[in-house]
């Protein structure tokens, strides 16, 4: 019996360790990423990038130069120098010729020393639209659709006053936007976070049913997680082998509901503007795909959208620990579609 016990702790804590090296907090490269290209009104292609930082906690920094650039033509086509955790889609578009023809334009970026690059082209299957958006973002279920989903349209988002501004460190800022919606899709879960939350439940009855009322299971589980746990000690916050474990889900399941979320798109080459430099008040709903539960994520369970304000109007202050120039992106999320606006904040350590 005892080397049943023992036998079945040895391979719950393999399963941990694999588990663990799928998953880091910190240490780990950022990879660019092509989401795939849409026409234009005017002819011209728009090439959409997004990008997947492998770390759970740590925010990376590259400014526009060698190792964060686009080819052909110049190396800044607005593309992000602070990249948030984990995937970020559809973070940035670049907008090409009607006769790019059969050209790649090439992402290069070099983060924790590793050089990867983003392939664009026109080919064909690379075309995307709103369903496609809707459905890799997690709004809908791998090859679904619905009469209002496929008519649901953009949100509208508009700055309130200029888009350049001047703060001081320490001394809050008032950011104003407004935000208007067709109201589509209807505010809940969507179908890829019903399948996925079914899936979740019944992996998790699965797992309980083989687990029984041994304790070796607990026994393995509470060594893996302390495992994870002391591999964390030293490069930043403990977080548990579960909360740490990847989804096991064909497509990201998302909650959806009208939002606006503010954060760091850029900041600056001195500066690494992480959640401790660069505050908001409220918390930001995250615009990261955070799958944890009570992560104020919509592809995290339990998360609930916030309450529209009547008139459509957003406030948010920030508030800066370093002088330095900043943009700030304001993300539009009906849960399905999004829209971008940005403000440029020159921060100094005296008012002007």
């Amino acid at each position: 019996m005892k080397r049943a016990l023992l036998a079945a702790l040895l391979l719950l804590l393999a399963h941990g360790g694999v588990g663990a090296q799928l998953s880091y907090s910190r240490g780990q490269n950022v990879s660019p990423g092509y989401e795939g290209w849409e026409q234009n009104a005017d002819g011209s292609f728009s090439f959409l990038f997004g990008y997947m930082n492998r770390n759970w906690l740590e925010e990376i920094d590259v400014p526009v130069g060698p190792d964060n650039m686009l080819s052909p033509g110049p190396a800044d086509r607005g593309q992000p120098t602070h990249f948030l955790p984990r995937r970020n889609r559809f973070t940035f578009k670049v907008r090409v010729p009607a006769d790019f023809g059969d050209q790649e334009m090439v992402w290069t970026l070099t983060t924790q020393g590793k050089t990867e690059h983003a392939y664009a082209s026109l080919r064909t299957d690379y075309k995307i639209d709103n369903m496609v958006i809707a459905s890799e973002t997690g709004a809908l279920g791998a090859g679904t659709s619905s009469p209002e989903t496929r008519s649901n349209v953009t949100p509208v988002l508009e700055i309130i006053g200029d888009t350049e501004l001047t703060a001081r460190v320490g001394q809050p800022l008032t950011l104003v936007a407004k935000l208007t919606d067709d109201g589509r899709p209807r505010r809940g879960r969507s179908s890829a976070r019903v399948a996925a939350d079914s899936a979740a439940d019944a992996a998790a009855d699965a797992g309980a049913a083989s687990a029984g009322a041994a304790n070796s299971g607990a026994a393995g589980s509470s060594a893996s997680e302390a495992a994870a746990d002391h591999a964390e000690a030293d490069t930043g916050p403990r977080l548990s082998a579960r909360a740490l474990r990847p989804p096991s889900r064909v497509t990201v399941g998302k909650i959806v509901g009208l939002h606006l979320s503010w954060f760091v798109y850029r900041g600056p080459e001195s500066v690494r503007p992480g959640p401790d430099e660069v505050l908001f008040d409220p918390v930001q709903v995250k615009a990261w795909e955070d799958t944890r539960a009570a992560a104020n994520s919509p592809w995290g369970p339990l998360w609930t959208p916030p309450e529209l304000p009547e008139d459509g109007i957003w406030k948010v202050q920030v508030t800066f620990d370093e002088p330095g120039t900043y943009v700030l992106r304001a993300r539009a999320d009906d849960g399905a579609l999004y829209a971008d606006q940005d403000v440029t904040v020159n921060v100094t350590t005296l008012l002007p």
